[in-house]
């Protein structure tokens, strides 16, 4: 007998019930007008095909009245409630997949105000008539109101900068305007789509890390349009804001593009470092209006107002077409010949189904991209493509290559310029390609894994999609709570509203330096602390300053003690504080790539395996103080996950509430963690072995939440005193997963540490702490909606299928103790425990 399946998904209509046939486990949603292209489901067809798995999936259509399946409730919180899981066969790795409908663009007309030439130039590139969102946010920018445009993927929102600044630049030939990108590469593909405007008089030029000295002195006497970056304008232009004052004098534009990638520490440090800018350029007679760009967000006024110091008007309202996409979620299957650690089951690796879905997109002529989470995912995946393709079609081995931060200037140059000309058929990249190259209209991405934010999956899904024919976007879950839990939820993913950024400029870490370099650069005023540095908090860190010696008070206000040294380069604003690690091949001294400081120690240690281009190099020593690792070219069979141990000691608790046997906490901690180990694993997971490691300990003052368990009531659940610590250890491990679908961070951003005793409660304790030094916002959010965290927390333990504990659940790639005490069913009783406190 045929079975009904029923798929929740919000904000696409009604989902009308059909029998799908006996076994196929899937349900397919379809929307939108027909007849229209079926690129989509067709490609869809062919990753099945690919799979095993029988290609002709029944669909389920979704109706016209509005109205959601019966049995399925609205909710203000999609995905969250228990038993929302579809049912779904265990051999079918395709979940769900939805088929977003095309959307009409608006045109509108050119506003009176734009230059004839101009618009004469926009048209000849192929921009006729302006989508209604572009007018809107030009409009604002034109009359100078700081502006917001939150709108999707390829919608354009170059044009909403483009139209006012270069009208001011027409209108007034002294008029200068500055444009900042966190990617060079997004940064150079904007200097190229102005630069074809062939506009004379703008002067357009880059000033970032691969331009000369030469090309850079040209710029800033001869550029009227400079496209930067916040980390060049913070080393380069800022301290020596003297040699650019003609630029910053007639400065009437700031651009700040893809600005809700600016979150956590790196947004707190761009924030700051806009307030500098913008202090700099009133210095010089300057009031530059702010333009930004973003992807879709929650509250974007709200937050670029918090990035800039000022009043900003959003345009949300996204005017431009879209031709529609299907979404397949994807859950690799299990593998029973093999068992990974303590015996857990094993599914198919991410990296391992993504580069079989790109080799198989690549031989049916399809434009893919398939996005990774770290560098080595993406060469791995990109190796493996080549390799499944020339089985097949060896020619169409060199259209296929891996796009990662860390190559060299001219090798990024290389594939940007080959992807631009269509030469590369299908690239694995990290989310460098995210942002970066304009190559929106491609027929397919997967996302292996999910990238950390819906924002971020909506992102990377905008890259695919031509203006006639639809595309497809595969999410593939790597073994992971949050992935499981969103395969397996549409609604979490699809349903759901995109999260809202993060920053905190308050934070002592960030405004101790950045404080330092504005001084560096005029001395600090009374009215700048006020009115720009955020008043009191920015007083006390300015107080601790000068007594440290590093400024100095005057009656005029705080001053920088030097004359000849510049703060701002011992300042690292990407957050890490440790800078760049180099790899280098030590019998040639050839430069291979760079890793970052902080993650060095975990990445590049001694005995880790690194891959630079396709080629395999293992790590002979690294150097932290002098910033080198030193590597020598292997291949082996093998590759490496590093170990850390961590502890946690309380500070000061900022909140606490208690409930009952249950009290929680939020405020500031200690962690001092190392990294103690790594695993040697084959490419299918199984360990080989474990290597110990003598890395030096770092100490990482930040803010955590913690909850606290009175010792009997865990023993009235039925928890033995010897299965505490596992049954907190899990409940830790999964809360960290699923934080992400709370709030904007990846779980390497997050760590935690769970006891049966914790010498400064007392009680068994369970904490959740962010990654960074005075924290990110992380952990308080976590702390804002605990109940509904905890609630997603143990319903994805309990909905997984493994018996014991897998890392579908459970366990963490990162814990320092092999995984081990973990009890699965021990974490459902502790986090029933907490959740019916915290409801009571």
């Amino acid at each position: 007998m045929p079975r009904e399946l029923s798929v929740r998904c919000a904000s696409l209509g009604t989902v009308q019930r059909e029998p799908i046939g006996e076994g196929s486990g899937a349900a397919v949603l379809v929307d939108g007008p027909a007849p229209r292209s079926a690129r989509g489901l067709e490609l869809l067809g062919r990753v099945l095909a690919g799979s095993g798995v029988d290609p002709d999936v029944p669909v389920l259509e979704l109706g016209a009245d509005g109205e959601l399946p019966p049995g399925f409730a609205e909710d203000d919180d999609p995905g969250l409630d228990p038993d929302l899981a579809d049912p779904v066969a265990p051999e079918m790795p395709l979940r769900h997949a939805v088929r977003l409908p095309p959307r009409a663009g608006r045109p509108v007309d050119w506003p009176g105000w734009a230059p004839p030439a101009v618009v004469r130039s926009l048209r000849a590139a192929g921009v006729e008539r302006p989508w209604s969102h572009q007018a809107e946010g030009a409009e604002h920018a034109h009359a100078g109101r700081d502006v917001v445009v939150a709108t999707g993927t390829a919608s354009g929102k170059s044009l909403v900068y483009q139209l006012p600044v270069l009208a001011r630049l027409d209108a007034d030939p002294r008029a200068t305007a500055l444009y900042l990108s966190p990617t060079k590469a997004l940064a150079a593909d904007q200097l190229r789509s102005l630069r074809a405007l062939d506009l004379p008089g703008v002067r357009p030029a880059p000033v970032d890390g691969d331009t000369s000295m030469e090309e850079r002195d040209w710029a800033r006497h001869h550029s009227r349009w400079i496209f930067s970056n916040p980390d060049m304008l913070h080393r380069s232009v800022l301290p020596w804001h003297a040699r650019w004052a003609t630029f910053l004098r007639r400065l009437e534009y700031v651009v700040v593009d893809e600005c809700h990638t600016y979150r956590g520490v790196f947004g707190s440090h761009v924030a700051l470092l806009l307030r500098r800018l913008l202090r700099v350029a009133r210095r010089y007679g300057a009031a530059p209006t702010v333009v930004l760009a973003s992807a879709t967000v929650a509250r974007p006024a709200e937050f670029a107002s918090a990035l800039t110091g000022r009043e900003v008007v959003a345009v949300t309202e996204d005017g431009s077409p879209s031709a529609g996409r299907t979404v397949a979620l994807w859950e690799p299957p299990l593998l029973p010949e093999l068992t990974g650690e303590n015996g857990a089951p094993v599914r198919r690796p991410a990296s391992t189904e993504s580069s079989r879905m790109l080799a198989d997109l690549v031989l049916e002529g399809a434009r893919s991209l398939a996005f990774v989470r770290s560098r080595r995912g993406a060469e791995t995946t990109a190796l493996s493509a080549q390799r499944l393709v020339a089985e097949i079609d060896p020619d169409l081995v060199p259209r296929i290559s891996a796009y990662r931060g860390g190559y060299l200037p001219e090798e990024r140059r290389a594939l940007e310029a080959a992807l631009m000309r269509g030469e590369l058929l299908g690239v694995a990249t990290t989310n460098a390609l995210e942002l970066g190259v304009d190559i929106a209209g491609l027929d397919a991405v997967v996302v292996a894994g999910f990238p950390g934010t819906r924002a971020s999956f909506w992102q990377q899904a905008g890259r695919a999609g031509r203006a006639s024919d639809e595309a497809l976007v595969v999410l593939v879950a790597r073994d992971d709570p949050m992935d499981t839990y969103l395969v397996h939820h549409p609604r979490a993913l699809i349903g759901a509203p995109v999260e809202a950024c993060v920053l905190d400029p308050s934070n002592p870490y960030v405004l101790a330096p950045q404080l330092v370099c504005a001084a560096a650069e005029l001395p600090l005023t009374a009215e700048d602390v006020e009115s720009t540095f955020g008043g009191a908090a920015a007083e006390e860190v300015l107080a601790e300053l000068v007594e440290d010696g590093v400024l100095r008070r005057r009656p005029a206000g705080w001053f920088w003690p030097s004359t000849r040294e510049k703060p701002a380069g011992s300042v690292d604003i990407r957050g890490s504080g440790l800078g760049q690690v180099a790899l280098v091949e030590a019998g040639t001294g050839r430069m291979l790539g760079t890793a970052d400081g902080a993650s060095a120690p975990g990445t590049a240690h001694p005995g880790a395996v690194y891959l630079h281009r396709g080629e395999s190099y293992v790590v002979d020593e690294l150097d932290l103080d002098a910033g080198v690792a030193l590597v020598h070219a292997e291949d082996p069979n093998w590759r490496t996950d590093a170990r850390s141990t961590s502890d946690v000691e309380i500070v000061a608790v900022r909140e606490r509430s208690d409930h009952g046997p249950v009290s929680v906490f939020f405020g500031d901690v200690r962690v001092t963690g190392q990294v103690v180990a790594y695993q040697r694993r084959t490419p299918d997971g199984t360990v080989l072995d474990t290597v110990p490691l003598d890395m030096p300990a770092q100490t990482l003052e930040t803010r955590s939440v913690w909850y606290t368990i009175a010792d009997d009531v865990l023993a009235a659940a039925g928890i033995e005193p010897s299965h505490v610590p596992g049954a907190l250890h899990a409940a830790e491990h999964a809360a960290i997963g699923l934080l992400p679908l709370f709030a904007i961070c990846d779980r390497w951003d997050i760590g935690g540490l769970s006891t049966a005793l914790h010498q400064d409660t007392g009680l068994p304790t369970v904490f959740v702490h962010d990654g960074h030094p005075g924290g990110a916002g992380l952990a308080e959010r976590g702390h804002a909606v605990l109940e509904r965290w905890l609630r997603a927390t143990r319903q994805a333990i309990r909905d997984c299928g493994c018996r014991t504990g897998c890392p579908s659940c459970v366990q963490s790639p990162k814990c320092g103790n092999g995984n081990a005490p973990l009890d699965k069913a021990g974490a459902v009783r502790v986090l029933d425990i907490v959740i019916g406190a915290l409801r009571a």
